[in-house]
């Protein structure tokens, strides 16, 4: 394998995975930010304390139905006016959160968790623009270290937050005047990516496979499941986790930190996660993600201490990290230049999908399906069982089907 350090088709790659490592770190700040305070503002603002999460899942949710639109302005115009889409909607969802709580109006202030999530969908797309210009050898270190980035964005938020959260009457207004000004400032960095764009569809060149065609190409399917899989049981039993561990009588001051462990669990190990693909390959490295997110439920259902909180949550970081980087290298392996534009709005769409339904089912697991937090914590670890089964099985199928000529 060539190393990467004397591939000069890699210099452009390089430079494009540095600026979007630096969009990770300080534009994507605002997601851990937004997940920080959404549920504690809508709380304030809610009538019915059951829907103080309701802005998180419209964040999801906004994420989702962008997914494709988003994907189609990237193969249209260009990987850069997709990513400044992005953030001007994460600016205006900004600019409308921050005139809701202004007002002390929840209505105003979901429709700005909405516009969001269009923001939310754009940032997933990093990883894929990661890939645009690498070489194959590294293109799952490129994915990875656009990943990484994510780390430094777990840092940066949650300091915002503490600094921005009060600084106004009206609590948390500041931090969606700072999320405002991090879009603005900051969709600066895509005026300097080099990613082409893809080349205008050709009436006598073939456009590629449909989007059924694409699902049906075993590779993509079992990413697309595997993808899937990955991040809606690290959002059901991470959204559940706060409410767990202050419900099993620590203090939320613990639960912070579980959680910070868990992001972190989440984004160092992408420093590594590209080596380990090129190295024993990707489905290894997805099968591993799947197996430890196996065992982070497992050790979630043997007691409620706070050692099973930290243990079960870091193992849970490392699961998403190792299924959802090589679930991603395995797409953007397995589709031609002229299908990006929908395979990957597509891939996104379900993703966020089955996201969207995990944060929806988690409060429900976790409040509604048992008589004390134990029970309702238990749930929701179980309820990981038939979805690890399903990709599980899915990867098995795709590693023994015979090889296509």
């Amino acid at each position: 394998m060539t190393d990467i350090m004397t591939n000069p088709s890699d210099s452009v790659a390089k430079k494009n995975v540095a600026i979007l490592v630096l969009a990770q770190a300080f534009l994507g700040a605002q997601m851990p930010m937004i997940f920080i305070i959404g549920g504690l503002a809508g709380q304030s603002l809610a009538s019915n304390p059951c829907f103080a999460t309701l802005p998180i899942s419209l964040i999801v949710a906004g994420s989702m139905m962008a997914a494709t639109p988003i994907s189609a302005i990237m193969q249209r115009f260009g990987r850069r006016v997709g990513f400044m889409t992005g953030a001007g909607f994460g600016a205006l969802g900004g600019v409308i959160g921050a005139y809701g709580l202004y007002l002390g109006s929840f209505p105003v202030f979901l429709l700005g968790s909405l516009l969001t999530g269009v923001y939310m969908s754009a940032h997933g797309f990093y990883r894929f623009a990661a890939a645009d210009t690498a070489s194959e050898s590294f293109r799952p270190k490129a994915i990875s270290y656009v990943m990484a980035g994510g780390l430094l964005s777990a840092i940066i938020g949650p300091q915002i937050v503490k600094a921005t959260s009060q600084v106004f009457v009206v609590p948390f207004l500041g931090t969606y005047l700072a999320v405002i000004a991090l879009n603005v400032f900051g969709s600066g960095l895509f005026l300097f990516l080099d990613i082409p764009k893809p080349p205008p569809p050709r009436a006598d060149l073939p456009s590629g496979r449909s989007r059924m065609e694409l699902l049906k190409t075993p590779a993509i399917g079992v990413a697309v499941i595997c993808a899937m899989v990955s991040y809606a049981l690290m959002n059901l039993v991470m959204t559940s986790t706060p409410l767990a561990v202050v419900g099993c009588g620590f203090s939320e001051n613990l639960a912070a930190d579980i959680v910070t462990s868990h992001v972190l669990a989440m984004y160092v190990p992408s420093f590594f996660t590209g080596h380990l693909i090129a190295r024993f390959g990707v489905q290894k490295v997805v099968a591993a993600g799947l197996v430890i997110l196996a065992a982070a439920g497992a050790v979630a259902l043997q007691g409620v201490e706070i050692e099973n909180f930290f243990i079960a949550l870091v193992l849970l970081g490392l699961g998403w990290n190792f299924g959802f980087i090589g679930a991603t290298t395995m797409l953007a392996s397995s589709h031609s230049v002229e299908e990006r534009g929908r395979m990957q709005g597509l891939n996104d769409f379900l993703v966020f999908g089955g996201v969207t339904f995990a944060s929806l089912a988690s409060g429900g697991l976790m409040n509604c399906s048992g008589g004390n937090p134990v029970e309702g914590w238990n749930a929701v670890n179980l309820a990981m069982a038939p979805f690890l089964v399903l990709a599980g099985g899915a990867l098995v199928w795709l590693t023994l089907r015979p090889k296509e000529a």
